[in-house]
């Protein structure tokens, strides 16, 4: 199946008008219909360029355009190339699919959003400042499934380290835990405004962003009058079933 050349109109057929034409899409298994021109609507888009004169898609048996991709929220990319109407729910992962076409006017109006505009200028760049915290949550998720084995929690220690000197007493601290030591997973120091509180959020935000069920309580250390008792532990709490 052909579509008209935008590009040279000089060359369409009398009977077609190309931004007229109606495009039928199958997007991951949903159907959408859709103007050409709707399409190519943002020259640079990947849209526009599967949708420049000869189409790069195969079609389905029902002769639709197969887009070999989750759309789930294509519905929302689509209406905003039909009105410039923005999402009110799922901003993310519209943002993801907004990147994935390469419709940049959509991208940075998302990226302006209030709720997009946090998660991107303050939380991420927060912990941007925080050393090896996406390494640490994969690391994190690597211990809680290895203990996850005929058990309903999984139970892992952190610890963390808000400044420079809570790092010159990290060696005590940890020497001070009576359970396994090798396990504990430390998160900082860091130099930014954020709290302990608000690492530790981020935390249990991004480990159920993929799913899991998390909780995290302080663990509270018994006091001693012979040694000093540190509230740099918490348990993050895997459940499972």
């Amino acid at each position: 199946m052909s579509l008209p050349d935008f590009k040279s109109p000089g060359k369409q057929s009398s009977s077609v008008i190309p931004h007229a034409t109606v495009v039928q899409l199958n997007v991951g298994g949903r159907l959408f219909s859709t103007s050409l021109s709707t399409l190519r609507k943002h020259p640079d888009s990947k849209l526009a360029e599967l949708f420049g004169g000869q189409p790069k898609l195969h079609t389905d048996t029902q002769g639709c355009y197969f887009i070999d991709r989750d759309g789930s929220h294509f519905g929302a990319v689509l209406e905003f190339l039909r009105s410039d109407q923005l999402p009110s729910d799922n901003i993310q992962e519209v943002h993801k699919e907004a990147i994935y076409y390469n419709i940049k006017p959509l991208i940075k109006r998302l990226e302006e959003s209030p709720r997009l505009f946090g998660e991107l200028v303050g939380r991420q760049q927060f912990l941007s400042r925080v050393p090896h915290y996406q390494e640490n949550i994969e690391v994190l998720i690597r211990i809680a499934r290895a203990e996850a084995i005929a058990a309903r929690q999984s139970t892992i220690m952190i610890c963390i380290l808000r400044t420079e000197e809570d790092l010159g007493f990290y060696d005590d601290a940890i020497n001070s835990l009576e359970s396994d030591k090798e396990s504990v997973v430390t998160f900082g120091p860091w130099k930014a405004v954020p709290s302990v509180k608000d690492l530790v959020d981020c935390i249990r935000m991004d480990i159920e962003s993929q799913g899991y069920r998390v909780s995290v309580e302080p663990h509270v250390m018994e006091k001693s009058f012979l040694s000093r008792s540190y509230n740099y532990f918490y348990k993050l709490i895997f459940t499972w079933w």
